[in-house]
């Protein structure tokens, strides 16, 4: 299913074009499933969690010390996300570039570059020896069918032009000068937009999160007005039954959900912590969860209509034009929209949505990670010189993003994509929930939400938190290890040493919980292991509420401060203090996960 155009879809990665599409319209089910018992619950707990404690990834686990593997977990997972994340906004800012022509590069078969089996849906000499393609479809669909004897002129812009691409993931080649000069600016635009925190990043998200509504709304309009629009919505929506009982489809569908609302990367946490103390998270968690799933959906609409009207142009089934992963936003996409009139118009107008979904995306996972950093650290120095900080952050993103940027970048960025932000989500979050709802107790938590919110979660949520969402993350991992294979890109077979290095991505993160819950078991007091284990996992004292005004119940101070004594707990940011309705209706957390 084609869920956010601005990165490889997850549960569309196959080995061919026909094979991700017709997943997609499996996809629907597992997901909206996944949706209503995984991703919208633990939406949910991470912004409450995050509010309570007005605390990054890292600070909230004063609640369990010796879960704070969990929170570096999410930094590390952030890291690699934000490493090849913005190397996809660099492409897409050069195919933005690129589109500032009156004829697209990518539209004919007679650049330089193109090679012999290239074959345009716009050059009819190519492709029929001089007659029309709407004359002889037979013929026409014939060459589809047999990729060795037709490559588009999209295909071979993204591959020989834009990538030179080279034949093996080992051999890095030379640095795509072009790409690296878009990275940068990629770089800048993110650290410019962050260079005040979260009231620079907060004013820019306003258009960042609205304007690729207008562009979806434009694209529709004119997918829709197109022959053959009917046929390619269709096709979405036909559900393939047969493939809803394998894993795999529903692994697809909770990594997708993962990844589209941004559970267990430690975003939804760190800018909760901005909101104010009271504000209604619950309400914030459900319509943006649902505006989310909705955009997915509306996003597909749009897709599927201009594929199907490629379809009809060629006078194939929608499956044979239909690509997966980089693919459908770089090579399927950008080949429909030369059918086009005003061919370059569309293709500025999508590929600046694409930059636009992007930052949103990189503005958060930034912020994470300097907001982690900060309140780690956490002396007067650091406060001051966050600013510093930030641009730390983004030129060791730059640097760790050079070699993504190379020949061979291509197989790195899906290599990081499949192992380094997948299952290490799933897992992440499954010990985040069973820690909070078993180790510091499903009863304490229920009270502090309803000390913040006036009311307790609802009981669909109290049952999810402690026994569906886990049981179901479970389960899934299980079978996703069970029918487990390789990643593979088109038809290149990556090599055992690489997916090595993949698995290695994965337990990196992963292996942050077990090594700190150690350390800390080990630096605990405690006269016998029992001893150690139950002061590790206690809240920590300073636990509970920021803002002394909100210490109330059972973090109320037992001995009232006057002001001499300067015991007034403050947060950990200035920003959290001066911006109380930060995220409070939802507009920066919606699109962090757009």
């Amino acid at each position: 299913m084609v869920l956010c155009p601005a990165r490889p879809p997850r549960g569309t990665r196959t080995s061919n074009g026909a094979t991700g599409a017709t997943r997609s319209s499996a996809f629907m089910f597992p997901y909206f499933i996944m949706l209503i018992f995984c991703g919208i619950p633990l939406f949910f707990m991470e912004l409450s969690f995050g509010q309570f404690a007005s605390q990054g990834c890292l600070g909230v686990w004063r609640i369990s010390p010796m879960f704070k593997g969990v929170g570096y977990g999410m930094m590390v997972v952030s890291t690699y996300i934000g490493i090849y994340y913005n190397v996809v906004i660099c492409i897409a800012f050069y195919y933005f570039f690129s589109s500032m022509t009156h004829v697209l590069p990518w539209a004919y078969c007679n650049n330089p570059w193109n090679t012999p089996d290239c074959a345009g849906v716009l050059d009819a000499s190519n492709l029929t020896n001089g007659s029309r393609p709407a004359t002889l479809p037979s013929n026409l669909s014939h060459l589809l069918n047999h990729s060795l004897q037709r490559t588009s002129p999209s295909e071979e812009y993204w591959r020989l032009y834009v990538l030179k691409l080279s034949d093996d993931i080992g051999n890095f080649g030379e640095v795509r000068l072009p790409l690296l000069g878009c990275l940068g600016v990629s770089w800048v635009v993110v650290f410019l937009c962050l260079i005040r925190g979260v009231k620079s990043s907060g004013k820019v998200v306003y258009f960042t999160a609205t304007f690729p509504y207008v562009v979806l709304t434009i694209l529709f309009v004119r997918g829709v007005t197109l022959d053959g629009a009917f046929t390619g919505i269709m096709y979405y929506l036909t559900p393939q039954w047969d493939k809803i009982l394998e894993a795999k489809v529903w692994g697809d569908a909770a990594s997708q959900i993962f990844y589209s609302l941004g559970c267990a990367w430690g975003g939804l946490i760190t800018m909760a912590s901005y909101n104010k103390f009271h504000n209604n998270c619950y309400r914030d968690s459900i319509i943006i969860s649902i505006t989310n799933c909705a955009t997915s959906v509306y996003a597909g609409f749009v897709i599927f209509s201009i594929l199907g009207f490629m379809a009809n142009h060629l006078g194939v089934d929608v499956s044979r034009v239909a690509d997966h992963g980089p693919g459908l936003a770089f090579v399927a996409y950008p080949e429909a929209l030369t059918l086009l009139p005003i061919s370059p118009l569309w293709s500025l107008l999508f590929f600046f949505m694409l930059i636009l979904l992007g930052l949103g995306t990189q503005f958060c996972l930034l912020e994470t990670l300097v907001t982690a950093i900060v309140d780690e650290v956490g002396n007067e120095w650091i406060l001051q010189k966050k600013t510093y900080v930030t641009l730390g952050v983004a030129v060791a993103g730059f640097l760790l993003g050079v070699p993504l940027t190379s020949q061979a970048g291509i197989y790195w960025l899906l290599l990081m994509d499949n192992y380094a932000a997948s299952f290490s989500l799933v897992i992440i979050s499954c010990i985040m929930c069973v820690s909070i709802m078993y180790i510091y107790g499903h009863r304490n938590y229920f009270q502090d939400i309803q000390m913040m919110l006036g009311f307790p979660p609802p009981l669909f949520f109290q049952i999810c938190w402690r026994f569906v969402s886990p049981a179901i993350i479970f389960f899934i991992l299980i079978f996703t290890v069970i029918q487990y294979r390789p990643i593979t890109y088109n038809h290149y077979q990556y090599p055992g040493w690489a997916v090595a290095i993949g698995f290695l991505m994965a337990l990196s993160s992963v292996i942050c919980i077990p090594l700190y819950a150690l350390f800390q078991l080990c630096r605990t007091d405690g006269d016998t292991l029992l001893q150690r284990l139950k002061n590790a996992t206690k809240p920590s004292r300073d636990w509970g509420p920021a803002l002394l005004e909100h210490q109330t119940g059972r973090y109320a101070p037992t001995i009232p401060p006057s002001p001499e004594d300067g015991l007034e707990v403050q947060p950990l940011h200035p920003d959290k203090a001066q911006l109380p309705m930060v995220g409070s209706n939802g507009s920066r957390l919606q699109d962090s996960r757009i």
